[in-house]
């Protein structure tokens, strides 16, 4: 009796330390929250860092998509889509994803008021960055293939560049686009579109997001690239031996923001990684990487950024215009 008496203590002793070690291993599962970015390695790199310091008790998981890749995946999926929160999406990819209802309404949950008043466009997604475009070049390349420096867009269409530049494709990048929607708005459709097709003898690839261009050239696969000012710079600042050219037409830009899927405003995890996103992460990688006028009263200044920067006519940057443009781009 004794002998039954304490086996059944012993196996209801085991229960127990069971029972409380699935319970611990349980509250110890950290809930994961999936982010969709377009942006840069480097900048993915800062926002884990940042996430990983902020958030211990959480699986943050940033994702890169490019920008198109992004909305296609989302209109695709809609609401069901993997991501929680989108991240550095192109003002047109949003403004489309908005109107299929993927987005959950951000009023009452960020404040708008301290965002530059040309970056507020919807309450269904925040302000993430300004991003202006320019041409740039590699000077060691430059200097090693014996090529002039350009000094407007047609000097890019001489043979001498052949296989030397790299463009993102405006299908996959916002970067990409927004060239295209610069030079339709100084030159008109046709002439634009043309003139694109006529660049195409001498890229070296249509790259599917816009940091491709920049990394061709760091890597001296091309020497001119249609690429992001702040990307550049960040790597001037890193020694790289590059130099930014602004043409006449001015400097292509883009504005891109952030969202929660609809459905996931009600969960406190990826509201409070959101709210961190917007309000800590977004100031800080602008003053670090991205200076360009995001909010009211705040400026921020880097070193070798281009000042007095004359920007390109981008009226018109509407889903409808974005869907005919590209409906006319035949380029691979």
């Amino acid at each position: 009796m004794k002998n039954l008496m304490k086996r059944t203590a012993l196996l209801a002793l085991a229960l127990v330390l069971t029972l409380s070690c699935l319970s611990i291993a349980g509250c110890s599962k950290k809930e994961t929250i999936v982010i969709y970015t377009s942006a840069e390695s480097f900048r993915i790199d800062y926002m884990n860092e940042r996430m990983k310091e902020q958030f211990p008790q959480y699986d943050i998981r940033i994702d890169y998509k490019s920008s198109g890749d992004q909305a296609s995946l989302m209109k695709a999926a809609g609401k069901n889509v993997e991501c929680h929160i989108t991240h550095d999406l192109e003002y047109g990819n949003a403004a489309s994803l908005e109107s299929l209802g993927v987005f959950a309404d951000l009023t009452g949950i960020i404040d708008f008021n301290g965002f530059a008043e040309d970056t507020v466009v919807s309450k269904f997604y925040a302000p993430e960055l300004r991003n202006g475009g320019a041409i740039i070049l590699n000077m060691d390349v430059i200097t090693e293939k014996g090529l002039d420096v350009p000094t407007c867009y047609e000097d890019l269409l001489d043979p001498q560049y052949k296989g030397l530049i790299s463009m993102p494709n405006p299908k996959t990048s916002g970067t990409g686009y927004m060239f295209l929607l610069a030079l339709t708005n100084a030159w008109g459709e046709e002439k634009a579109l043309q003139y694109f097709s006529s660049l195409s003898d001498n890229i070296l690839a249509f790259e599917s997001s816009g940091s491709g261009p920049v990394n061709k050239l760091i890597t001296k696969e091309v020497a001119i690239g249609f690429g992001m000012i702040s990307h550049a710079v960040q790597q001037i600042n890193e020694g790289e031996n590059l130099k930014i050219l602004i043409f006449e037409e001015g400097a292509p830009y883009s504005l891109y923001g952030q969202a929660v899927i609809a459905g996931n405003e009600t969960n406190p995890a990826v509201m409070e990684v959101f709210d961190f996103l917007v309000n800590q992460i977004t100031p800080e990688m602008c003053e670090r990487f991205y200076p360009e006028k995001l909010y009211k009263d705040k400026d921020f200044t880097i070193k070798n950024f281009p000042t007095d920067v004359t920007y390109s006519d981008m009226s018109n940057n509407t889903p409808e215009r974005k869907a005919q443009l590209l409906d006319k781009w035949t380029l691979s």
